[in-house]
């Protein structure tokens, strides 16, 4: 049985996931196209991948935490969810369209999720 709290971390460490997603998405936008090496320099000093860095960065050390206490097996399936609320952040920040195909795809994935973690 996993403890409440660690429902509410293994949420959290798929928020946090999705959120550098989302991130490094905003970093490629606000780099100019790479067209040499030394166009680097707008990579290493772009903020938005920095924080994203930093982001996953947490998300690791959350996750050993979470492994202490919840099964690697359950616990790998919350990477899915990043599967789910990348798509809707990219819609919200950026844009971006879903077909139905992603839609059923998941729906699929909650599906999933849900059959599992019972």
């Amino acid at each position: 049985m996993i403890a409440k709290e660690m429902w509410g971390a293994l949420f959290l460490y798929a928020l946090i996931l999705s959120a550098g997603q989302l991130l490094f998405k905003k970093a490629a936008l606000s780099t100019g196209t790479l067209a040499s090496i030394a166009d680097l320099r707008q990579v290493v000093f772009n903020l938005w991948l920095w924080i994203a860095f930093f982001l996953y960065v947490g998300a690791t050390f959350l996750y050993v935490v979470i492994l202490q206490r919840v099964p690697v097996s359950t616990a790998v399936l919350f990477n899915a969810l990043c599967f789910v609320l990348v798509p809707l952040g990219a819609m919200a920040l950026f844009g971006e369209t879903l077909g139905w195909r992603h839609v059923i795809g998941v729906a699929l994935i909650v599906a999933g999720l849900v059959v599992v973690t019972r």
